[in-house]
């Protein structure tokens, strides 16, 4: 076989696709995992075994001792160590060979050539390329998940669900991973190209792709334009003017789509859900098993003293003045691996977080953090321990600060509000798993303040003194009065806000109060964005009195100076005289009203059908701008974007559109409704397809 005469490949594309669980990509090209074996057959030659020798090689430059080349000829038996080639069967005119890589090779786009020992020339023949990605169906890979049901959520399932609101109300929404879709794996392949690693030292960063940890560290920064203009900006100021807000994306495909289509400018914008949605699609394309995670009331702790500091004014105005900030979500991820640079108790979910809120090594890039050291306070580990042990442990000071004096007052600190209802999908069903107790110990147990101590310590934060911690008699404070806001009425987007202040007065002498009240529209990170209302009341207590002030925030208020997150901070700052300030507040997230999707009869493969989207408007004003989008895996290819004329007051619209389903089997629709009045009402429908 001469080097001129190109051999034809045959590739074996159905059948190695079923055996490396990789039939849903869209692709002409193999795509196999590695430590297993795939055929592939070419026109070949006499006596094989003796004469065939295999080139495997990935990257700009292909050395052996970097591992992105390995030279094999055909043994008897499967190497579990290096690359090897078992011979299958041959015919006159072909040769049919079993190749297998190892359970640690570098993953990516490989070239496969031959050489064959008796034809004149020595120059190998090219077999073409194939693409090698992570098994966790393999003991041997770092990624292996032993739970097939696990594997198939958490590397197969293109539909996703991210919880978000706050605390007191948990909503979801659902998102199209869509990690087979056409072009994404060499998006994800080109993301690895593009990073600041690679070009730096393209070959020593290739020869680094076997590393799930390395590669989980590198993509969370390119996730984020910051430093290396990787796939998204982030944009909090509750402003998306020259781009798309962040809460009408439904799936990460069109936004990975966009980057390249632009020459691989930085989409606009992300906010964390969108990040995290991202790294899920690449890591899950790639092959290692990850999934998205909701913290509520999710500390940054800019400082890195576990400690998040928030500062009013005496109106109770939250003022923007500290680094920290306490959001009332925040969305990272958790891919599972080994550990081998910190011992097995430190292997399985690792925290990984796209995010752009610190820098760690110089760049925007965060984890991986071990799950478990994070429950053990092992702060010392890498990477990043301390950020992550600080988004769910952190203690609260909040201070009233004078801005004329630049003095500060503790008004109060807690311990037990960081890090609730850590909250993911459930495995093959669309339910909320609660896995905050994989995150600490019981909020309050002696175990749970022990490990904060440890971790303190660990930081170096026991021994040291802190001008700006408070003083134990500020914390010891007990004070005259409680407050808390209750809801009194539904939080829906077009209705108003009534809610009620309650006070009462704890001790066995009257209190007299001076209470200021504010609102204000925020964004889900708490950042106030407008003033809304405030008010300001006189109140007398008498000896162990509680008192109820209703409070109503109309719609013609509010409605101007919402922003996309639909959130509202009630701050109450009660002045009681002769004893300590007292804060009470209250974030609120208001619903978008409903939407409903109704397919109009049996979705089958290749057969149209009809589906129905119904909106009622629920103001009394007219609605302008309305659009609809749509996007479902295999059911539609892109987003469909439908223009909906202006809806009256309390007028229904019905939207009908045409699916064609190109596969059979449970397929998630996603819908997005947006109109001036209403930013990104979503819901999804599941769709059984039939043959």
């Amino acid at each position: 076989m001469a080097a001129a005469t190109q051999p034809s490949t045959n590739w074996h594309l159905k059948e190695n696709a079923r055996d490396h669980h990789t039939s849903k990509f869209s692709s002409k090209e193999l795509i196999v995992r590695r430590g297993q074996a795939f055929i592939v057959t070419f026109n070949g030659t006499e006596q094989p075994e003796q004469n065939l020798t295999f080139i495997a090689e990935t990257g700009p430059k292909p050395s052996k001792l970097a591992k992105t080349q390995a030279t094999f000829g055909i043994s008897s038996a499967v190497s579990k160590e290096s690359w090897s080639a078992v011979l299958q069967s041959t015919s006159s005119n072909s040769v049919s060979i079993s190749i297998s890589s190892p359970p640690n090779a570098v993953i990516g786009r490989y070239k496969l050539s031959v050489r064959s020992t008796s034809s004149d020339s020595s120059s190998p023949a090219s077999l073409g390329t194939f693409v090698l990605l992570f098994n966790p169906w393999s003991s041997g890979d770092d990624v292996f998940m032993p739970n097939k049901a696990e594997c198939d959520e958490y590397v197969l399932e293109e539909f996703g669900i991210i919880f978000a609101g706050n605390k007191n109300h948990i909503n979801s929404f659902g998102w199209n991973f869509g990690q087979f879709q056409e072009d994404i794996l060499n998006i994800c392949l080109s993301m690895l190209d593009r990073s600041l690693n690679y070009r730096q030292d393209p070959a020593t960063d290739v020869s680094h792709r076997n590393d799930p940890k390395y590669l989980g560290r590198v993509l969370s920064a390119m996730v984020n334009a910051n430093d290396d203009q990787g796939v998204l900006l982030g944009n909090w100021s509750g402003n998306y003017e020259g781009g798309k807000s962040p809460s009408s994306w439904t799936g990460s495909g069109e936004i990975l789509q966009n980057w390249k289509k632009s020459g691989f400018k930085p989409v606009r914008y992300g906010q964390c859900w969108v990040f995290a949605a991202v790294l899920t699609t690449v890591l899950r394309c790639l092959g290692i098993p990850t999934r998205t995670i909701t913290n509520f009331s999710s500390a940054h702790d800019a400082d890195g003293n576990l400690r998040v500091d928030e500062f009013y004014d005496a109106s109770g105005n939250h003022l923007d003045r500290a680094a920290d900030s306490i959001w009332n979500f925040h969305v990272w991820n958790e891919s599972w691996f080994s550990r081998s640079d910190l011992g097995p108790s430190y292997s399985g979910w690792q925290v990984l977080d796209a995010t752009p809120q610190e820098e760690s090594g110089g760049i925007y890039q965060c984890g991986p953090a071990s799950r478990n050291a994070i429950k053990e306070g092992d702060v010392d580990l890498d990477y990043d321990c301390p950020f992550v042990f600080a988004e769910v442990n952190a203690d609260c000071m909040y201070w009233n600060y004078d801005p004329a004096t630049g003095k500060k007052t503790l008004i109060f600190s807690k311990s037990t509000v960081i890090g609730q209802f850590i909250s993911t999908k459930a495995v093959g069903r669309d339910d909320r798993v609660d896995v905050t107790n994989d995150y600490k110990y019981e909020e309050g147990s002696k175990k749970e303040r022990d490990i904060f101590k440890k971790a303190r310590k660990k930081l170096g934060l026991e021994d040291k003194f802190d001008p700006t911690a408070p003083t134990p008699q500020e914390i010891d404070q007990k004070p005259d009065i409680s407050g808390k806001f209750k809801v009194a009425g539904p939080l829906e987007v077009g209705k108003d806000l009534n809610l009620i202040l309650v006070l009462a007065n704890l001790q066995s002498d009257a209190k007299t109060v001076h209470v200021n009240m504010t609102a204000w529209s925020t964004v889900y990170t708490r950042r106030p964005v407008h003033e809304i209302w405030k008010d300001s009341i006189p109140v007398t207590l008498s000896p162990k009195e509680e008192k109820q002030f209703p409070i109503k925030i109309s719609y013609t208020e509010y409605q101007q100076q919402l922003t996309t997150d639909n959130t509202i901070q009630v701050t109450a700052l009660c002045h009681v005289e002769g004893g300590i300030q007292v804060l009470v507040q209250r974030d609120i997230t208001l619903d978008n009203p409903a939407i409903d999707i109704k397919v109009l009869g049996e979705a089958k493969v290749n057969k149209e059908v009809d589906v129905e989207v119904i909106f009622t408007n629920p103001i009394d004003t007219e609605v302008m701008d309305c659009v609809l989008q749509v996007e479902g895996n295999d059911l539609l290819r892109g987003v469909l974007e439908i223009d909906i004329p202006p809806l009256k007051a309390s007028e229904k619209s019905s939207t009908k559109f045409k699916l064609i389903p190109f596969e059979t089997g449970p397929k998630h629709l996603l819908v997005n409704f947006s109109c001036d009045k209403f930013a990104d009402i979503k819901t999804f429908k599941m769709v059984n397809v039939i043959d």
